[in-house]
């Protein structure tokens, strides 16, 4: 993907699931380090008690580290998601919110694991919150890396 933060934020705004969703990406950082996402509660991502759907909330932050990170290590990396976990805290009919980092150090360890061409598992944590500020879901991301060995 060979995009600027601003097209990127573009493009992944029409992705058609995050419309079906109501997830809107509201940043980018220009050095791909940082991304903010949010989700509005409306009556297609509400749940049965009228509160935001589980699968909403995880989709609203599951493709972005991924994607930042393929962003950061560029085409000599492999990037996957291997697994989630989620823990659903607070239910909330607010306007929820999430940032997602990389920073200097996560990459600087990711580089450092797999200097040699071996996998590493990086694990990243992510919060969910409403508007006021309260704790809706704690996100524990691991992301399979590997440098590519040419």
């Amino acid at each position: 993907m060979n995009v600027s933060p601003r097209a990127f934020k573009r493009i992944i705004n029409l992705y058609p699931p995050y419309l079906g969703a109501g997830v809107k990406v509201e940043y980018v950082a220009e050095d791909w380090k940082e991304l903010r996402v949010s989700m509005a509660l409306r009556w297609y991502n509400r749940n049965v008690v009228g509160v935001h759907f589980g699968g909403s909330l995880y989709s609203m932050i599951y493709p972005h580290l991924m994607l930042l990170l393929m962003q950061l290590l560029g085409k000599d990396y492999l990037v996957w998601d291997k697994t989630a976990k989620i823990d659903f805290v607070k239910a909330s009919k607010k306007k929820l919110l999430s940032v997602i980092k990389v920073s200097d150090e996560d990459l600087e360890k990711i580089r450092r694991n797999t200097e040699k061409g071996d996998k590493y598992l990086s694990r990243f944590f992510i919060e969910i919150k409403d508007e006021d500020n309260d704790l809706v879901a704690n996100v524990e991301k691991v992301i399979y890396v590997r440098k590519k060995l040419q």
